[in-house]
């Protein structure tokens, strides 16, 4: 089962929509701050896209999604980026997202050898959650000027450490680790095509025009 938390009046195609207000396609309405009423090991894919800051207990809810999801199931989170003043000021974001993130999600990190690096947490480490999703991919949506092709990758990767105001969202894709899983198959599952929050087709299309030559 496809599970799209969150999904307001725009719930994902073929997949089971939970949100706290009763839109059209939306077929659990409950309060994911609470208990979501689905069996242990139920869900295949989880979509919680532009939903998780606004949660008043990360770690509770990501536990609640762990129970839900059963063994390999993959995670996608699409979130503000934490370093974004218009983020930073928002008062109804409650959790922050950013390349450190997927450290706190659990107890044995993996890091995928493709993609962005999640660096280590220096000086307070977090000890292990009650949960465990290993990082699939991260991927990093720029703001303009930042997000045209005229900035190499390591200019980025040095101008979003040293400013604000560089990178808009991020997104990751976890995995649902419940039995022993090994370094081969995380980094086979890592190389996996898997599904997207619909809204970033729009932003890729303009990426890609952008991108064109004249």
């Amino acid at each position: 089962m496809k599970i799209d938390i969150g999904c307001g009046s725009a719930k994902e195609s073929g997949f089971l929509g939970i949100d706290r207000t009763s839109y059209p396609g939306v077929d659990i309405v409950c309060d994911i701050n609470g208990e979501i009423p689905l069996p242990d090991n139920t869900a295949e894919f989880v979509m919680a896209s532009r939903v998780l800051p606004y949660v008043d207990d990360l770690m509770s809810v990501m536990t609640e999604i762990y129970r839900i999801s059963c063994h390999k199931a993959v995670v996608c989170i699409l979130a503000p980026y934490a370093h974004s003043y218009p983020h930073s000021s928002n008062p109804f974001f409650k959790q922050k997202f950013d390349e450190y993130t997927p450290r706190y999600f659990t107890g044995s990190f993996f890091q995928p050898s493709a993609g962005p690096l999640s660096p280590a947490v220096p000086d307070y480490p977090a000890p292990a959650p009650p949960f465990d999703y290993r990082l699939l991919r991260m991927e990093l949506f720029y703001q303009y000027p930042f997000d045209q092709s005229l900035y190499e990758v390591e200019e980025l990767d040095v101008l979003k450490t040293l400013q604000a105001n560089v990178v808009h969202e991020i997104m990751y894709h976890f995995v649902v680790v419940k039995k022993d899983i090994t370094y081969a198959e995380l980094e086979a599952m890592s190389r996996t095509p898997y599904p997207e929050p619909r809204a970033l087709l729009e932003r890729r299309r303009l990426a890609g025009l952008r991108e064109k030559p004249m």
